[in-house]
């Protein structure tokens, strides 16, 4: 081959390369992010964008600016099992499903498929509201990072990073304050507690949040489970698997990681239909363990209480700063969560 053809392929190959890179570019920033994410004034940023898609949403029971605390979490749980048997009742049980990184405008997507795990817990009565990370309400300027480890932490230890002491990820929280976890079995309010992740972040690491409370559970004989399975997908045949044994654990809390991992590999929001379609294999996942518990032998007798949450939302292809996108999250459940 003539030197000069040579030089000829090697100029296209970089032709196609360059301009392969600059049109994925230009395609993701077009696909996956509005012309403009806020409006300036005043040095009070809001995403108008999303603030209005998110006031469309008529099955919430309070509006953004009603927002509750992620921490709401942790009391609705307290409460149930402190709550007596009703009648009829003999055993108390709950479930947190969590939809890592998954922002409410998501919920948009709810009335296109035929039966979800939101949809599903509002037809039988169930209540949705909006909630928030961060610390304190939007658009005060939050307090605590809008990342994983914070906001998981704060719903399970009803406290913020101030008191639990987990700023960031990367970082063991310490034994105390206990997380409901331990908490509740060691109370005797129930027998067994179970935590369902993949993410290796949670207590598969050194420095993994909940390392100390895994390691505090195992040396003083405290009856909760620990399991990390390598994908969403062994996840939920954890969870599956726990749900349809007579004696499933009293409290389970997982995380699924479809929305999350989504939205860092391509972004953050309905403008990704990558993302929309993350959440809908989560709820594809909610609804199957929806649909087990319906089906135990024992469902007539057993209290459940059934929530659906998420940690943080996300703009672009990241969280843990202040904005509205992070910051407003959600708490679905099968009972009323505003008396």
């Amino acid at each position: 081959m003539k030197k000069s053809v040579k030089i000829l392929l090697v100029v296209l190959a970089c032709v196609l390369v360059i301009g392969g890179t600059v049109g994925g570019y230009i395609g993701y920033t077009h696909t996956y992010h509005p012309s403009k994410w806020l409006v300036e004034g005043d040095d009070a940023a809001e995403d108008i964008a999303l603030a209005d898609s998110i006031d469309t949403l008529d099955m919430m029971a309070n509006t953004w600016q009603e927002a509750v605390p992620q921490t709401e979490i942790y009391n609705l749980i307290e409460a149930h099992f402190n709550a007596p048997l009703p009648e009829g009742k003999t055993a108390k049980k709950a479930i947190v499903i969590g939809y890592d990184g998954c922002r409410v405008d998501m919920f948009r997507f709810i009335g296109n498929a035929k039966r979800t795990a939101i949809g599903t817990l509002l037809a039988d009565g169930g209540q949705a509201v909006f909630s928030y990370c961060g610390g304190v309400p939007y658009p005060a300027e939050n307090t605590q990072a809008t990342s994983t480890a914070p906001g998981w932490c704060s719903m399970l230890t009803g406290v913020l990073a101030d008191q639990h002491g987990v700023t960031n990820n990367g970082q063991p929280k310490p034994v105390e304050p206990k997380t409901l976890l331990l908490s509740l079995p060691e109370s005797g309010k129930i027998d067994k507690s179970a935590f369902y992740v993949s993410w290796d972040g949670h207590f598969s690491k050194k420095n993994a949040t909940y390392i100390n409370e895994k390691t505090y559970a195992k040396e003083n004989g405290v009856n909760a489970t620990f399991c990390r399975a390598l994908s969403d997908a062994g996840t939920k045949k954890n969870i599956l698997s726990d749900l349809r044994k007579e004696d499933c654990s009293d409290f389970i809390f997982l995380t699924l990681e479809y929305t999350d991992h989504t939205g860092h590999r391509s972004g953050f929001g309905p403008q990704n239909p990558k993302y929309v379609s993350a959440f809908r294999d989560a709820e594809d996942a909610g609804l199957s363990f929806i649909e087990t518990i319906e089906n135990r032998a024992t469902y007539d007798s057993e209290d459940w209480l059934i929530l659906i949450t998420t940690d943080h939302g996300g703009i672009g292809g990241s969280h843990g700063g202040p904005s509205f996108e992070e910051r407003m999250t959600f708490i679905v459940s099968n009972k009323e969560v505003l008396a």
